[in-house]
Formats: structure tokens, sequence, C-alpha cells
């Protein structure tokens, strides 16, 4: 059975084009590394699934919160579909194993970035919605993040990382967190941006993703983690270990 297939097998998901979901597992570095394969990155399988994350997650809260106003809503989904939210996901159905990368990407620790694994994410949805298209996608992407759907957390629990990284700056320093790009490299439709966020001068999580803001999320996710597991000031590892 081709990898594709295996996959689809592993993770309850039916296709009929396993080339689409091949495509959903190669992350940039390796068509950067490669320029000679036919292979295409996830990029814009990505961009893709990403707003059909949107509609099927706004879609069941809207429905499952009739009472809650567009704020409410809002922050819900954010928490569910926020970087650390999709990474979560795509750790739940192995992803992380099957993913294609580049060698200097793998030995800087890519596959275990929350962004790779969210964008990962995002694309696999996005090819199996071209693939079997929304209803068939809807039932399976449920299902997954049924947990977290189930467990109606209180809206004041899902505040975003950054937030909730200047609530912890402020309580602990009586400072705001500051963020730093530390690179933004390759083309604009393809920018990769490294982040690193301080607070009172201490560098306490670093994060890397496709936009500044993506980017800026993940460290303040390292950095609320690392905070809130008894951690603090020290060297931050840089290949996300």
């Amino acid at each position: 059975m081709e990898p594709a297939l295996a996959l689809a097998a592993r993770i309850g998901l039916q296709v009929r084009n396993p080339d689409l979901l091949s495509r959903a597992l190669v992350h940039a570095s390796y068509v950067n590394e490669h320029p000679e394969s036919p292979l295409e990155s996830n990029a814009r399988l990505e961009f893709l699934g990403d707003a059909v994350v949107a509609l099927v997650i706004s879609q069941t809260l809207y429905e499952r919160h009739p009472g809650e106003d567009e704020g409410g809503l809002t922050a819900r989904r954010a928490a569910l579909v926020s970087t650390t939210g999709l990474a979560r996901l795509a750790q739940r159905i192995g992803l992380e194993s099957s993913l294609t990368l580049g060698q200097g990407a793998e030995r800087s620790g890519e596959r275990r970035r929350i962004s790779v694994l969210a964008a990962a994410f995002e694309a696999v949805v996005g090819a199996a919605y071209l693939d079997v298209g929304l209803e068939a996608v809807r039932a399976w992407l449920l299902a997954i993040v049924a947990d977290e759907l189930d467990a109606a957390a209180p809206l004041a629990s899902l505040k975003s990382p950054k937030s909730r990284l200047q609530e912890l700056g402020y309580g602990r320093w009586g400072a705001a967190p500051e963020y730093q790009v530390v690179s933004a490299e390759g083309p604009d439709h393809l920018r990769h941006y490294v982040v690193e966020v301080t607070v009172a001068g201490e560098v306490l999580g670093r994060g890397e993703g496709g936009s500044r803001r993506l980017a800026e999320t993940e460290a303040a996710a390292e950095a609320v983690a690392r905070l809130e597991s008894g951690g603090g000031p020290g060297p931050v590892p840089v290949d996300g270990s």
C-alpha cells in the first residue's frame, strides 16, 4: 500500500486520489532542496484547508452555542483553529511521522514545529476537500476535534497565547512581552519568519511561520507552556525540542 493510502487508512479518512494527500505532506523545504523534483509543496493546499477548517468549525460553534455573541464565538474558534490547536490535532493523528522534509529542516527539528504541523493538518484537510467533498471532510474533522468541542470550555480559558503571555508578563515581572524578528527569508508568497519573544529582557520562546503573526503566536505559545510548566528564564532551544 502506498504511503498516502496507508496514512488515510490509519487516520480514518476515505480518499479517492492519494496523490492529493501525498502533496499535502510535502514541506516547502524538500522542494527547495530538490528543485528537479516534480513534487509540489503543500502551501496551496494549506491555504485551501485553512478556509475549510474555519468554515466547518464556525458553523458547528454557531449551532452549538445559540446564545453566544460574535465575540464569544470568535474566541472559541480561535482556540480550536489556532496554530497550537491545529498542531495538537496533527499530533493526535500522528501526522508528524508522515511529513516529507528537506534534510536541513529535518536536522533543525522542523518536523516537531507546531507551525509545520498545523500547516500540514490544514493541507490534509484541503486535499480531502478536493478529493471527497465538504460533507465527508466535515464528518472526519468533527470526529477528530470532538473532545475540544464537547469540553465547552468557559470563555475565560480561551485566550490567545499572546494575550495569556501578556498577562503572565505583567503578573510576574510588570513588563509586556516584546517580539523580535530573528529572520525573514524567502519570496513574498512563501515568506518564512523566525521570531523570539522576550519578557523583561529574557528570551522565553521562539516561533516560526509563514507570517510574522503566526511566528509570534508560536513563540508566545512556547513561552506560555514553559512558564506554566514551572520553567523560567534561560536558553531557548532553537530546534523546538
